[in-house]
């Protein structure tokens, strides 16, 4: 399959990106500026693109099969970046012509018990709690929009970790482990993704990956 990544050069977008080259897709990986990383597998090919404006996510994204945003508020913790590439996914993807998109989101959304999201209970990081907003709005974009998306929320503890090939997939609420834990790898969030994106499961739907 012919597949965008927005994020390639962030901390998960590397390990999305290099599940998916291991796979043998003709992986297109975004970059917001050159140089671009050396060493990157045949099949990768690196172009200079910007998710948060709709003009660049337009001339990117023509003639893909699937589009992967894994953009996040990067080092500088700058959450607007979340809603801005939202907007500019959406409206950049129509004017492509491209639908299938998939989006790795944030576990602040998710609920922790009915109609109650994380990110609206007291015991929420503070620290978090821009991205946290900026990731609901965008989750309601997607979900306006006439694209054929997938929103994922990572689980709670979500780092790089080890490859074992497992994970489970929820809905809205957090998911957890027998012992209440929520967590996932990286690597095992990549190849979910990467599942998702050969087999679609969950079109126009928010989902979780957990252990």
């Amino acid at each position: 399959m012919k597949v965008l990544l927005f994020g390639a050069g962030g901390r998960v977008g590397k390990v999305v990106l290099a599940e998916l080259a291991a796979r043998g897709h003709d992986v297109t990986a975004a970059f917001r500026a050159k140089p671009f990383p050396d060493g990157l597998p045949a099949n990768v090919k690196p172009v200079v693109g910007d998710a948060t404006d709709a003009a660049s996510v337009a001339a990117a994204a023509k003639g893909q099969d699937a589009v992967v945003s894994a953009v996040g508020p990067g080092v500088l913790k700058n959450a607007e970046v979340i809603e801005t590439a939202a907007h500019a996914l959406v409206e950049g993807l129509e004017k492509a012509g491209t639908k299938r998109l998939l989006i790795v989101g944030g576990a602040g959304t998710l609920e922790i018990r009915p109609g109650v999201m994380r990110l609206d209970d007291p015991s929420y990081p503070e620290q978090y709690r821009p991205q946290g907003v900026r990731q609901k709005v965008a989750l309601e974009t997607f979900r306006a929009s006439s694209l054929d998306w997938t929103y994922i929320s990572p689980a709670i503890l979500f780092n790089p970790g080890e490859r074992t090939g497992k994970y489970r997939v929820g809905g809205d609420a957090v998911l957890t482990d027998a012992s209440g834990k929520s967590a996932i790898s990286f690597e095992d969030f990549a190849i979910a993704l990467a599942d998702e994106i050969e087999t679609p499961r969950n079109l126009r739907r928010r989902v979780t990956y957990a252990y």
